[in-house]
């Protein structure tokens, strides 16, 4: 019996292999931190700002754009025209929803929420709201309004 080795390939099948691991592991890496973030996102309110901790679509919001006086405490499940329903860039999990999204009303909203019965909303001067899932609403609205004044 005689053997013909077939001529191994050229280095290109390996490249295409090692960017595809390397894109799937990337993948990966963010949805263990969405994870992480979903159970450890959290709100700071500073002298200036309020600052939005947690995954992707963190960031600090100055309090001067923030209208205190029309913040509400709502159940998501009874006050449905605040619901998201439309995303246009986040995160949107059972249980879990953050970035930005449009209401049932139509506004744009910046979203932290896990519990929907627990929720601050809190318009803003720059054309969106807040929706956020605190663990003590009343507390937040209070403090919120006392560092705006």
């Amino acid at each position: 019996m005689e053997v013909f080795p077939i001529i191994p390939a050229s280095a290109k099948p390996l490249w295409f292999i090692g960017v595809i691991c390397a894109l799937l592991a990337l993948i990966l890496v963010a949805l263990a931190y969405t994870a992480y973030s979903s159970r450890h996102s959290r709100v700071e309110l500073g002298a200036g700002s309020i600052r939005l901790a947690g995954d992707f679509w963190g960031r600090s919001i100055p309090l001067q754009t923030l209208i205190p006086s029309q913040a509400r405490i709502l159940d998501l499940n009874k006050a449905s025209e605040y619901s998201p329903r439309r995303r246009s860039l986040g995160t949107g999990l059972p249980g879990y929803a953050s970035g930005w999204f449009r209401l049932s009303n139509g506004e744009k909203a910046l979203v932290y929420l896990t519990d929907r019965t627990r929720v601050v909303y809190v318009p803003t001067t720059a054309g969106y709201a807040l929706l956020l899932s605190v663990r003590e609403p009343e507390r937040f609205v209070a403090a919120l309004g006392s560092s705006t004044s």
